[in-house]
């Protein structure tokens, strides 16, 4: 590549964002932290001072739901230790409801954290190990569904 050529890319690039002034002084929040703060509707299943749970809205089955800390972090392993336990027994109470309310032999638990820079925990529904798969079609519930699915856990989660 040329230096000329070089240059222009990096000129496009520098165009393309916004001044470090701008980036420093205004973080982004991500698409959970939005959903916590109520800018973005969910299926909302349980919260407390330090955690949320809501159903993904592209489900590997029906209950499929993510646990996430109020807390911004991208990577689950960068919480703090008792941030992290915290979240497992928040995970553990919803995954003991949603195995109640949606029929199912267990509650797998997933993480990930590629496609949310916010750490999270996938809980699913399975009945056998193939459920799990990632690569499977989500499903499309409507609304409806949806909703059903949610107040069912949350009333499970009361009892």
């Amino acid at each position: 590549m040329t230096s000329h050529l070089r240059d222009q890319l990096s000129q496009l690039n520098q165009l393309n964002q916004p001044p470090d002034s701008y980036r420093d002084n205004q973080p982004q929040m991500t698409i959970f932290s939005r959903i916590i703060a109520g800018e973005i509707p969910c299926y909302k299943i349980a919260e407390d001072d330090r955690f949320f749970a809501f159903l993904d809205i592209n489900p590997l089955s029906k209950g499929h739901t993510l646990i996430i800390p109020k807390l911004e972090e991208d990577y689950i392993f960068h919480l703090d230790d008792d941030t992290l336990s915290g979240m497992i027994l928040f995970a553990k109470k919803v995954a003991l409801a949603i195995e109640k309310s949606v029929p199912c032999i267990r509650i797998g638990v997933a993480v990930i954290g590629l496609e949310v820079p916010h750490a999270h925990i996938h809980l699913i529904p399975i009945n056998r190990e193939s459920d799990m798969n990632f690569k499977n079609p989500k499903l499309k519930l409507p609304t409806e569904e949806m909703t059903e699915i949610a107040a069912g856990i949350r009333k499970k989660l009361m009892e």
